[in-house]
């Protein structure tokens, strides 16, 4: 039984299609008409969340120096405004490093 049951396992193995996933070319992202760049050193954390709750996805992009966070609005048909720091109380925000 164990024979028959490694032999049906393996014919499904070797029966799957195999095939190589590609990615789409790089695009360079652009908020406001100008290309997204981060602060130096560049250890940059992005994401995609609705932060104005307009029901389209913003960039955000963390920064390593300071903990602040940058956001690219998204304006729709796959354009972004430029960035803004991301402010709490009216002052830009800054989430507190581990070190």
């Amino acid at each position: 039984m164990k024979r028959i049951l490694t032999s049906a396992l393996l014919w499904f193995i070797g029966s799957t299609p195999s095939f190589a996933l590609t990615f789409e070319k790089p695009i360079r992202l652009e908020g406001g008409g100008e290309p997204v760049r981060v602060e130096s050193p560049g250890y940059a954390a992005p994401c995609w969340a609705d932060v104005d709750g307009d029901g389209l996805k913003d960039l955000l992009v963390g920064q390593f120096r300071n903990g602040k966070i940058r956001v690219f609005k998204n304006q729709g048909g796959g354009k972004l405004a430029a960035g803004e720091w991301l402010q709490a109380d009216g002052e830009v925000a800054e989430v507190p490093g581990v070190w």
